[in-house]
C-alpha cells in the first residue's frame, strides 16, 4: 500500500437548503477528499487554516490516520463559503466567498511528503497546483481537478498546468468548457492533448465516465432513498478514487475501473449528511457493501450465456 498526498482547501461552509441553514461547518475541497480516501490507503494532507480552526477539527483528521503535518496554521481566519441549493440539490448559488488566509496560500511541501507516488491536486488556483508540482518528486500519478472559474479567468496557466497531470477530474459542463466540443467521446480526446491521459468526466446525479486510451468505462451514481447535502460530493470521489489506486500501487486500466467505483461509494455516502458528517460515520465494511452493491447494480448476463 502507497501513500497519497492530497493539497487543497480546508474551510468552513455555511450551507442553505431544503434542510434549513448550516453555518460554518466544516468543508474544504482537502478536507473531503482525505477523509474520503483514509478509509483506503495513508493520506498527507497540505492546506492552510487560520486561528479560528478548531484543534478538535485536526484532531479527528488525525484520528482517521490523516498527516496533518503540511496542515499551515496562519494568523487571521479559515477560508469560509457561502451558498445556496435549490429545493432539488440540483443547483447552487454563491453567496460569499471569503478567501481569508487562503489568499496568501503557498503550499509548502514537508519534506516527508516530497516523495509521496500518489498526488491529488485540489480544486485551487492552477498557480498554486504548479507550486506543487514543482516540489514533489516525480510523482507516479497526478490527479488534478478544476472549475469553470480557472477555466474562465486562468485559462493559459490551467493548460500549462494540465500538461503536467496524468488524470483530470472534471465535471460534464466544465469538460464541454474546457474542450470547446460537447459529444462526450469528442471532449475527451479534446482534453487528452491538453495532457492529461486519463480522463474522469463527472455527471453528478448520472454518475461518471472514465476515459483511458481507447478503454471506455462507465459508473451509474448510486440510487440513494435521500440527498441531504451535495457539498463535497466530487471532492469525495476523487479521494476515494486515488485512495483505491494508491491502496493497489498501480494504475492499470482494471485498478482504474475499480477506483471509479470506490470513489462513487465514497460519494453516494458524503451526500447523506450534511457537510463531512456522514463520512465519520461509515467503516471500511460499509464500503465494502456499497462496492459490492454497485456492482449488482451493473451486473448482466447475455442471453447466448445462460
Amino acid at each position: 500500500m502507497s501513500k497519497m498526498l492530497v493539497v487543497g482547501s480546508v474551510a468552513f461552509d455555511t450551507i442553505h437548503n431544503a434542510q434549513g441553514t448550516h453555518a460554518r461547518v466544516l468543508g474544504g475541497s482537502a478536507t473531503y477528499a482525505a477523509l474520503s480516501a483514509s478509509y483506503l490507503a495513508p493520506v498527507q494532507l497540505v492546506g492552510v487554516v487560520g486561528r479560528d480552526f478548531p484543534d478538535e477539527a485536526v484532531q479527528m483528521m488525525r484520528d482517521h490516520g490523516i498527516d496533518t503535518a503540511g496542515l499551515e496554521i496562519a494568523d487571521g481566519d479559515t477560508f469560509h463559503w457561502e451558498g445556496r441549493y435549490t429545493d432539488d440539490l440540483t443547483a447552487r448559488t454563491s453567496i460569499r466567498t471569503d478567501l481569508n488566509v487562503f489568499a496568501d496560500f503557498h503550499p509548502k511541501i514537508p519534506e516527508a511528503f516530497l516523495h509521496t507516488p500518489y498526488v491529488m491536486l485540489g480544486n485551487i488556483h492552477p498557480a498554486l497546483q504548479m507550486e506543487v508540482l514543482d516540489q514533489i518528486d516525480r510523482p507516479e500519478l497526478v490527479v488534478a481537478d478544476t472549475m469553470n472559474f480557472w477555466i474562465e479567468g486562468e485559462l493559459p496557466l490551467l493548460r500549462q498546468m494540465l500538461t503536467r497531470v496524468d488524470l483530470l477530474v472534471i465535471n460534464e459542463e466544465e469538460a464541454r468548457q474546457l474542450s470547446g466540443k460537447h459529444h462526450l467521446r469528442q471532449v475527451a480526446d479534446a482534453l487528452h492533448t491538453l495532457g492529461p491521459k486519463i480522463l474522469i468526466i463527472k455527471q453528478g446525479e448520472y454518475g461518471a465516465f472514465l476515459f483511458m486510451n481507447e478503454e471506455t468505462f462507465s459508473v451509474p451514481a448510486f440510487p440513494l432513498p435521500e440527498v441531504l447535502d451535495p457539498t463535497g460530493a466530487g471532492d469525495s470521489f476523487a479521494g476515494g478514487l486515488l485512495g483505491y489506486v494508491a491502496s493497489r500501487g498501480d494504475t492499470s486500466a482494471e485498478t482504474l475501473r475499480t477506483a471509479v467505483v470506490h470513489g462513487s461509494a465514497l460519494a453516494s455516502f458524503c451526500v447523506e449528511g450534511v457537510s463531512v458528517n456522514r463520512l465519520l460515520d461509515i467503516d471500511q465494511e460499509r464500503i465494502a457493501e456499497r462496492v459490492e452493491a454497485f456492482r449488482h447494480l451493473v451486473r448482466f448476463t447475455p442471453p447466448e450465456t445462460r
